[in-house]
């Protein structure tokens, strides 16, 4: 087992402040935190803000607000990676006394000329060694006035391996790295370093992330060596394709985890559409945050991309809001009824017009451009009511309107009462309830119209009549 190795697992989520907090991070974020939840471990964030340019304390606010919208708690954190550049210096330092990195005097444009040679003679592009320390080796003066990077000591042979937990044994010869730049001339630290120091100080044990750092885990793993730490176990998770089968990105639109619930998405529902994008238990599509952090393992993490897809989420979000009970639904709905300007006083409970509209809306948006009718009533449809309203059907409905005024106002009893009307007129119930459908709700698909005429209440219901 991946755990056998360690007394105590450790996970980090580290994302960049550059931007919100999208879906793929929210995927791995998840995976980081449950698997941490399933073995009693230690989930910790850490803010890799060391793109001073681009990170924004906005972005970082992004990402706390989505993880906390997930539900992702951090039990450490969040650590900020600016704030440990004496920490880096000072690895940096070591490393340079030890002689497992150098100094590099090398201009933008003698690197510029070295690739475009090398491009020349067909070869791949990368830094000769000029400033490599080696036994025996004349190095060339030091140029006055010009401030060096440090760069890592790669080792020339061998291989660098691991058992991705994931992708599986991956092998990288480290003839195909070269000494990369771990501290730049003005002395920042790049990100290839200060993800090692992280990972090593806050003894991270399992390192869950995204595909796209295997390239980075060679240099990584040779770092760490390096140092003297122990190495993570790796998985690296695979990619979220789109609808249409590209990598997922702005043009499929809610990229951003905080879309969901502005988009009347659930959290449950999303945290287990997440949860099932390259991952699976047996044959398991619904299932509680609790069972996922029982479940999960990285073995049954899926090596392929997975394709998110919008209909499937909106039934999984349409199975949990059935779920719901009417109280429950209304809390969350009633701020989309607000924000659509609709005045809730005086007017039907909003836990009634929930419970009454969540078997037919997949999200909170769609339940609340449903339920505008029972807020703000309709203008009649002239060209509805003409199609509907039939001539045999008005005697019908104008006895029907006196005998409401008698009823007791309970969904049962309204309903025989209009079933009464249609029998005694010698009507199809179709005739009769598309009419008050159209007057009622000024729509031609709606809930049970005896259900509909019970929320809304004896006087709005007889004040729509136009018969």
């Amino acid at each position: 087992m991946e755990t056998a190795a360690v007394t105590e697992v450790r996970t980090r989520f580290a994302p960049s402040p550059t931007g919100f907090l999208h879906i793929g991070g929210g995927r791995t974020a998840l995976f980081a935190w449950a698997f941490a939840r399933r073995y009693k471990g230690k989930f910790i964030l850490r803010i890799e803000d060391t793109d001073v340019e681009r990170s924004t304390p906005e972005a970082v606010e992004a990402i706390l607000d989505g993880m906390k919208w997930l539900g992702l708690d951090h039990d450490e954190g969040p650590f900020f990676q600016m704030q440990r550049m004496d920490r880096y210096k000072q690895s940096i330092q070591f490393m340079l006394t030890a002689g497992t990195a150098y100094y590099c005097y090398t201009t933008s444009e003698e690197l510029d000329a070295m690739r475009e040679a090398q491009r020349a003679a067909n070869e791949k592009p990368r830094y000769d060694g000029r400033w490599r320390p080696e036994r025996g080796k004349p190095l060339p003066a030091i140029p006055a006035g010009q401030s060096p990077v440090v760069r890592f000591r790669n080792p020339e042979s061998g291989i660098v391996a691991w058992n991705d937990k994931v992708k599986g044994r991956i092998e990288i010869s480290n003839e195909e790295l070269d000494d990369f730049i771990i501290a730049r001339a003005d002395g920042t630290p790049t990100y290839n370093f200060c993800v090692c120091v992280d990972d090593w100080d806050m003894r991270i044990t399992h390192v869950i992330r995204g595909d796209d750092h295997v390239n980075n885990t060679p240099r990584q793993i040779n770092v760490l060596k390096a140092l003297g730490a122990d190495l993570p176990v790796y998985a690296h998770v695979s990619m979220i394709l789109g609808d249409d089968g590209q990598k997922l990105s702005k043009r499929h639109g809610a990229v951003s985890v905080m879309q969901y619930p502005a988009d009347g998405y659930l959290r449950d529902a999303v945290v287990n559409y997440l949860a099932r994008l390259g991952w699976s238990h047996d044959d398991d599509e619904i299932f509680t945050m609790a069972q996922f952090c029982e479940w999960f393992d990285l073995d049954h993490i899926t090596p392929s991309a997975a394709q998110f897809n919008t209909e499937k989420l909106k039934w999984l979000n349409h199975d949990y809001i059935k779920r719901k009970s009417g109280a429950e639904l209304g809390h969350m709905l009633q701020p989309f009824l607000i924000n659509a300007n609709l005045d809730l006083s005086h007017k039907p409970d909003v836990a009634k017009v929930a419970e009454l509209l969540k078997e037919r809306c997949a999200t909170l948006v769609e339940m609340a451009e449903a339920a505008h009718y029972f807020y703000h009533r309709p203008a009649t449809n002239q060209e509805l009511l003409a199609q509907y309203l039939t001539e045999s059907a008005k005697p019908a409905l104008a006895e029907l309107k006196s005998a409401l005024k008698a009823t007791n106002w309970a969904k049962a009893d309204i309903g025989a009462v209009v079933k009464a009307q249609v029998a005694k007129h010698g009507l199809k119930m179709p005739q009769i309830m598309m009419p008050l459908r159209v007057l009622l709700t000024g729509q031609t698909q709606t809930p049970a119209i005896d259900a509909i005429m019970e929320t809304l209440g004896l006087d709005e219901t007889l004040a729509r009549f136009h018969v």
